[in-house]
């Protein structure tokens, strides 16, 4: 996603309350192309809207990507936003604005699921879900076991930062206990967000990032209030523009900034470069994928936004605009070769084989990481 970010109790407990007083997510617009037109076939609520109700992350399409849709199907889009999963999520249960087509992250849509908030996908009016490549619709089962309710997006990992002119050739990260290393002390940005971090900690002592066991939570709370004093600051977005001005020498990352930061640090002119490692205890690899909402009023409808986003050109749109790795071997096939082999971006499998997918671990575990991580900022 575009702005990752695992939200605390509070924000899911705001997000809930505006779902209750009616509002939908952040700022929303629609479609300016080709007014209504009626579907082909489907139920007759869906045939007469000639509509789609889109509901995704903020700068997450190439706008031109909708008036071309609109121009080639006569639907009409209405697009709103949102910020996070968490603000998504209780507007979508709560059903005061209903939607046909979103865009939640792996772990999210697993909740959707289990709470019966989602319509199983009719493949036979998504063609172009062949272009998507088989390595991560079997991801893809960590969330949706049997591929039924989604289709992959955009992907990408989570790794380390490092500058080459601030970090020496022999002290180069590959590990995540390299973020303890006392020669990095008031250099390390570390992600400000439960679930990242607590990934970043459990990896390192050898757990899974799902784990539900409070002993192993405990210790890797025990292990990240023992990084605090070598942590510069923790941060989401800033870890960018920390590590291209130089302020930092080693941050964790999401790898969809990496087109950003090369070309910055190019067009700066800097006199050092910015590399990206994925640890070898591994990482988690994250999806965001369309699914179709079971109170969606326009299904067929969007299911051709979600076919038409499926295809290799209009992917490879997504792609440049977005710059998170898409999951489209056909628009993969598009780019030109530098940027098929730029392994930030699009890192080989080998390097995933320790990696995993976040999954929604139910409330009652949601609260015991709070609590842990409130403990660990509190210290």
């Amino acid at each position: 996603m575009k702005k990752r970010i695992f939200a605390c109790t509070l924000a899911a407990v705001l997000a809930a309350s505006a779902a209750l007083t009616g509002c939908g997510g952040s700022s929303g617009t629609s479609g300016s192309g080709a007014g209504a037109s009626s579907a082909a076939g489907g139920d007759s609520e869906s045939a007469d809207a000639g509509e789609v109700y889109v509901y995704n992350w903020g700068e997450y399409i190439d706008e031109e990507v909708i008036d071309m849709f609109e121009e080639e199907t006569g639907i009409h889009v209405v697009y709103d936003m949102f910020e996070t999963n968490e603000e998504m999520y209780p507007i979508i249960e709560a059903g005061a604005r209903t939607y046909d087509a979103v865009c939640p992250s792996d772990y999210m849509i697993q909740k959707m699921i289990e709470n019966n908030l989602l319509a199983e996908i009719n493949f036979d009016n998504v063609p172009n879900y062949s272009q998507i490549d088989p390595e991560y619709i079997e991801r893809s089962k960590a969330f949706d076991p049997e591929n039924k309710y989604s289709v992959p997006y955009t992907w990408g990992t989570v790794g380390i930062l490092y500058n080459t002119s601030m970090v020496a050739p022999e002290d180069v990260p590959t590990k995540w206990m390299d973020l303890w290393d006392e020669k990095f002390s008031g250099e390390i940005l570390m992600q400000d967000s439960v679930r990242d971090a607590f990934m970043v900690a459990l990896k390192a002592l050898g757990y899974s990032m799902n784990t539900t066991d409070e002993t192993e939570l405990a210790a890797a709370r025990d292990l990240l209030i023992e990084q605090k004093p070598l942590v510069q600051a923790y941060v989401i977005d800033q870890v960018r523009d920390k590590m291209i001005g130089g302020e930092a020498a080693i941050g964790v990352i999401y790898s969809g900034e990496m087109l950003y930061i090369q070309e910055e640090v190019a067009n700066l002119g800097l006199d050092y470069s910015l590399e990206y490692v994925i640890p070898e205890e591994g990482t988690n690899v994250w999806i965001d994928s369309w699914v179709i909402p079971a109170n969606a009023k326009n299904k067929e409808n969007a299911e051709k936004w979600i076919d038409f986003l499926c295809r290799p050109d209009i992917a490879k749109m997504n792609f440049e605009y977005i710059t998170y790795a898409t999951p489209n071997k056909g628009a993969f096939d598009l780019l030109d070769e530098e940027l098929q082999n730029n392994k930030a971006v699009f890192p080989d499998i080998d390097s995933l084989k320790n990696c995993e997918v976040f999954r929604y671990l139910g409330d009652d575990v949601d609260s015991i990481y709070n609590d842990m991580w409130k403990e660990v900022k509190s210290k």
